[in-house]
């Protein structure tokens, strides 16, 4: 569950009643440039873990330094990225992690290509192909880089699972629920329901604006969890 918000004091209101809907809350840079590590701690006591969302993305040591610290904050359990920093930044992070735990809780991403951007937005950065493809090669680079897996969108799911096994983690962003429109996009491009998601091989989903925008929050989260638990083999009995 995303708590993409810009106060802390309004992300822990709102997650606290929540936290029993959430296998992980997500803080991502805007929160954390806001409130730092306190963001983690006030929402880690919480209950569910962390996915720390601060996509990495600079020179090897920089980037590996980042991840040692990242590790030492409370609740981590996810931690990100930028496969496009390339293989040997990819490879000092996940160096670092290996270094810093022994526990192996936490596990290293990738994000590939954000989920906000089409074929068009990316010829204009200067990236030729189409999104997937480009997804599944970083993911590839990632998998070389010993990562545990990649932050990607509904669409590479299915070819990312193939390339890079069972064991590779696929969290997935753009996910809009039916009662959220199904296919309403906001600001992402390429997006799909939970269901969908879930059936095409996502081991995590990331949600946001479905449910913090919603007018009933906790409402929205089951109708999300009851459409992931339809989509799992044997998942809706019971």
């Amino acid at each position: 569950m995303a708590l993409d918000f810009g106060r802390l004091e309004e992300a822990v209101r709102f997650a606290r009643p929540m936290a029993h809907l959430a296998g992980l809350f997500k803080i991502n840079t805007q929160l954390f440039t806001a409130a730092g590590p306190e963001a983690l701690r006030q929402i880690a006591a919480l209950g569910p873990g962390i996915f720390l969302d601060l996509k990495f993305h600079d020179i090897p040591n920089t980037v590996a330094g980042a991840v040692s610290a990242a590790v030492g904050l409370p609740g981590v359990e996810l931690l990100n990225v930028h496969a496009t920093g390339g293989l040997q930044m990819m490879c000092a992070g996940a160096k670092a992690l290996a270094e810093a735990t022994q526990t192996g809780r936490t596990k290293l991403l990738a994000v590939t290509i954000l989920t906000s951007l089409d074929q068009a937005a990316l010829r204009q950065a200067g990236i030729g192909g189409t999104p997937s493809a480009r997804a599944l090669s970083l993911a590839r680079l990632a998998r070389k880089a010993d990562l545990d897996g990649v932050v990607a969108s509904p669409h590479e799911i299915k070819a990312i699972r193939r390339a890079c096994g069972k064991d590779f983690l696929i969290v997935v962003p753009g996910v809009r629920p039916r009662q959220h429109g199904g296919g309403r996009r906001d600001d992402q491009a390429r997006v799909a329901t939970p269901g969908d998601a879930i059936r095409a091989g996502a081991d995590y989903l990331v949600i946001g604006r479905p449910i913090t925008g919603a007018a009933d929050p906790q409402a929205a989260a089951r109708a999300i969890l009851e459409e992931m638990a339809a989509a799992i083999p044997g998942g809706g009995k019971g």
